[in-house]
């Protein structure tokens, strides 16, 4: 994520663990392993990583890239005053909940470059942070303290939270582990960190493992993006058609070795259009047209400046790709191409054959 604000320096806090400090990360893999009597499983929260640094009425939001997060929540700012330690320092995810649901697109949008902006969204759409690990409390580094005594500390130390400051449920039952990955789906969760109970923590090292779903879909290529290299495919445009019958843009395939990138290139070139005028998304070629669908060529404060305009291509394409949960009407990530399904027709590619996760609630996920 590029935020695109210019970047302050952290303040000077006198706190044994200073910002910046790069979180700790997870590797994928792709079952839930096996309790040996030392694992720790917790929900993976889908919002935007932060380390919160406090030292009295100094709060700094630090983010996955080390820069801050703080003038875009006013809000978490006085609630990590409210409700955390004077002096602590909590890696966690900033999320931000719609009803019984995470809203990841709300979140997004409050990355703004107008502090009027900010002000206002902090008011319409306040976010919660959701704390998991415990780095500093006082004047103790934590740090190479094992987890499961961090965790026991971190405890404590939301003994006065419970409003927008949240502490993750864990568990070291495989069994209630494998019933959380399915159940907290339909909460906007994607799947499950397991951590070890002797792990210290070790910022910016893949040393923590994540469970996430995978499922798959037929979607219609619609067009495709080039690649920051040159004039080879970048990304797979997809669509799904609703009950209407209007093709959605919900997302890209991106995953290809480079070679395959150029022989694409080729193989696209029958599916070229000259004319945009038959394509179902060629209303999105012109700015304002009031449309309430992601736009596949729409530059955004997210996109650093890049050119996310689309080669249009006629929709009689369909390929199968894997994704792991949507976000709204659209994939969350980018999804993986799997193979070309010459058998099914664009018609066919609906959301009606997408599975959908029950729904729970996020206070009783939090209760645990």
């Amino acid at each position: 994520m590029n935020l695109p604000a210019p970047v302050e320096p952290p303040p000077e806090m006198n706190l044994p663990v200073r910002p910046p400090v790069a979180p700790m990360l997870a590797k994928a893999v792709k079952a839930l392993p096996s309790q040996d009597g030392g694992l720790l499983y917790e929900p993976k929260w889908d919002g935007f990583r932060c380390i919160v640094f406090r030292d009295g009425d100094q709060v700094y939001l630090g983010s996955r890239n080390e820069r801050p997060f703080t003038r875009y929540f006013p809000d978490l700012v006085e609630a990590v005053r409210r409700e955390l330690p004077g002096r602590c320092v909590v890696d966690g995810e900033i999320v931000l909940r719609r009803g019984q649901i995470l809203d990841f697109d709300a979140l997004q949008q409050r990355i703004h470059p107008a502090a009027s902006r900010v002000r206002l969204l902090a008011e319409q759409t306040p976010a919660s942070f959701v704390a998991f690990d415990l780095l500093a409390s006082g004047d103790e580094n934590l740090m190479e303290t094992p987890f499961g005594e961090r965790r026991a500390r971190l405890v404590d130390a939301l003994s006065g939270a419970g409003g927008q400051v949240r502490l993750t449920p864990v568990t070291a039952d495989e069994r209630r582990a494998g019933e959380w990955f399915e159940m907290f789906e339909g909460a906007g969760l994607d799947g499950l960190v397991v951590k070890r109970a002797d792990q210290p923590y070790e910022p910016d090292r893949r040393v923590m493992l994540k469970v996430k779903h995978e499922r798959t879909a037929d979607c219609v290529v619609a067009g495709y993006r080039e690649h920051k290299k040159g004039p080879i495919v970048g990304s797979l445009l997809l669509g799904l058609y609703d009950d209407a019958g209007v093709l959605h843009h919900v997302g890209v395939a991106a995953s290809f070795p480079m070679q395959r990138r150029a022989e694409l290139v080729e193989e696209l070139k029958p599916y070229l259009m000259d004319d945009l005028s038959g394509h179902p998304w060629a209303s999105w070629m012109a700015q304002g047209d009031g449309t309430t669908q992601r736009m596949p060529g729409a530059i955004s404060r997210w996109s650093a400046g890049k050119n996310l305009s689309f080669i249009p291509l006629r929709p009689e394409l369909v390929i199968e790709v894997a994704y792991d949960h949507m976000e709204g009407n659209r994939f969350r990530h980018t999804a993986q191409f799997r193979r070309w399904r010459t058998d099914r027709t664009p018609e066919s590619c609906t959301y009606a054959q997408l599975e959908q996760p029950v729904g729970y609630n996020l206070d009783d996920i939090l209760a645990r």
